[in-house]
């Protein structure tokens, strides 16, 4: 008898385990002229996050490969506070995706809004920064 769990049953306790949420308010400095946020700190904070995730996953050293398919759906106004939660999409051999999506929460009621999603790929890296395997 094979007392070895299986790939899937692993893999899903990994992605499981490695959901990430973060909560950051939106204070001026990171707006615009519009006083809505910055789209290139948006993208900092998903690629950040996005690492943390693809780093609880693997527990190797990542790096960042590729972003697609940002949507941009609604303006994140200062003044609010965004949560930015990561997940684990699909494992390769070497690389995985994980999608980000930031939620917009208006400090003083309960409304919350889908604001920006997109994908990030990361790959393994030994210490030679040659691709290794995620598991």
């Amino acid at each position: 008898m094979n007392n070895k769990p299986d790939r899937a049953a692993l893999i899903n306790e990994r992605i499981q385990k490695s959901l990430t949420s973060v909560f950051k308010p939106v204070f001026p400095t990171s707006t615009n002229h519009y006083d809505t946020m910055f789209g290139g700190t948006a993208l900092f904070l998903m690629d950040e996050v996005a690492f943390i995730t693809a780093t609880r996953f693997s527990r190797k050293p990542m790096v960042t490969v590729s972003s697609s398919k940002i949507d941009f759906k609604k303006p994140i106004p200062h003044g609010t506070i965004v949560e930015l939660k990561g997940k684990v999409c699909h494992i390769g051999n070497t690389s995985l995706k994980v999608k980000v999506e930031i939620f917009i929460e208006e400090m003083y009621s309960d409304h919350r809004t889908k604001a920006i999603e997109g994908e990030f790929t990361f790959v393994a890296l030994d210490k030679n920064k040659q691709p290794i395997s995620i598991i």
